[in-house]
């Protein structure tokens, strides 16, 4: 059988030929549609007749109702109004108090992932799922920013092809001052979350995305736009100081973004949908699949290297527990009466034994034969200071 590492990078759940399924974390400001968004893609995989549904997760312990059922949900182990109040917490504080909580159960959710991701020999009938959804709470940096969210994301991008799904408002982003707000939190996003990105302008049904993707492939049209708001004083200045006193500078600086931002647009994917009619979600899903081979083919290997790294500085950190345990109970020879224990017993099993390998056994009784055993004991537990207190202890009582 396959390592995690191995099966990790071939994409596989296990299976031959299995692939593993699509973890899509939607993401967005309260307002912006990202839960009716997660309920329309819900449906277009529940109505695909291949007959695999996605398995739903719900990360907001705040919402009062999703129009979605949820495979699994953060409401059903950890009750947010419990929190605050148990906390003494506010709104923001109870969100992010319960997240911590339920990022403690991350190794079940993967569990029941991987259980669900691989074919069922008792009921063979049941497709294993192809896609994850994941819809996270509106205050994006609650989730995104903090400890528990990020673990929830390493520990999924881990074991599944992760691709996050920005929602934008897409009425809301028209004017460049606010355009270009969600741009710099779209890009503040991808380099914290070191995912593939889809950007998902949402409420076409409303206003039509095209302007938004012409200002990002077209500099000229943006600084256009940008000329308009300036001329008709988007920007709050003064009437008569050239546009308004604040423009030149806002003006100035939206004017740079733009520079700034074109290599962060080349490797964006966009697509327009609309969730109260449907509409644009086959095109996401196709962007889906491209940025499921990206994460394979750029995100993979960089996560597998800090996989890597981690596990390396745990070794260490075990190595350095150990020989601080045994410098602990003295024995690295500095202690003579250890010495002079170390040496009685090499004498005890020279007049016990007249075979050659006697002393052999005996420098196997010392200080590396005990540390390597010691070593073995702990296997890949970490060595904790109160362990270490009581063999102390134990080895003081002789």
């Amino acid at each position: 059988m396959a390592s995690n590492s191995e099966s990790s990078a071939s994409g596989q759940t296990g299976q031959p030929g299995q692939e593993k399924p699509v973890a899509i974390v939607c993401i967005g400001m309260a307002g912006s549609g990202k839960t009716t968004f997660m309920q329309q893609i819900n449906a277009y995989l529940h109505n695909k007749k291949d007959g695999a549904v996605p398995y739903v997760i719900n990360l907001d312990p705040a919402v009062l109702n999703t129009p979605f059922e949820s495979n699994i949900d953060i409401r059903d182990s950890v009750k947010y109004k419990e929190v605050m109040k148990e906390y003494n917490l506010g709104p923001n504080g109870g969100i992010l108090t319960s997240l911590n909580l339920f990022a403690t159960k991350i190794d079940q959710v993967l569990n029941l992932l991987e259980k669900r991701a691989s074919p069922d020999p008792a009921n063979p009938a049941r497709k294993p799922i192809t896609n994850i959804l994941v819809d996270t709470p509106g205050q994006i940096e609650v989730f995104v920013w903090s400890a528990s969210g990020t673990i929830l994301l390493e520990s999924l991008a881990s074991s599944f092809p992760t691709v996050i799904a920005y929602v934008i408002d897409t009425p809301r982003t028209s004017s460049t001052s606010t355009f270009m707000s969600n741009m710099l939190y779209a890009c503040s996003i991808l380099y914290k979350t070191k995912l593939p990105m889809i950007l998902v302008f949402n409420k076409t049904d409303i206003k039509d995305a095209s302007f938004a993707k012409e200002w990002m492939t077209d500099y000229d049209a943006f600084q256009a736009a940008l000329q308009a708001d300036e001329n008709g004083n988007a920007f709050g200045g003064q009437e008569g100081e050239g546009g308004g006193s604040g423009s030149g500078y806002m003006g100035s600086l939206l004017n740079s973004m733009s520079l700034m931002l074109e290599e962060f647009y080349a490797h964006l994917s966009v697509v327009s949908v609309s969730s109260h009619l449907g509409t644009g979600i086959p095109e996401f899903f196709e962007a889906v699949k491209e940025k499921a081979e990206e994460f394979k083919r750029d995100y993979q290997p960089e996560l597998e290297k800090r996989r890597e790294q981690r596990e390396e500085n745990k070794k260490k950190e075990r190595e350095k527990e150990l020989n601080k345990m045994m410098r602990g109970m003295s024995m690295g020879g500095t202690d003579p009466a250890v010495g002079d224990i170390e040496d009685s017993e090499e004498d005890k099993m020279e007049t016990l034994s007249s075979d050659e390998d006697s002393d052999e056994d005996a420098a196997g009784a010392g200080d590396e034969g005990l540390q390597s055993r010691y070593g073995e004991a702990l296997g890949s537990n970490e060595t904790t200071a109160e362990q270490a207190s009581f063999i102390k202890y134990i080895h003081s009582q002789k």
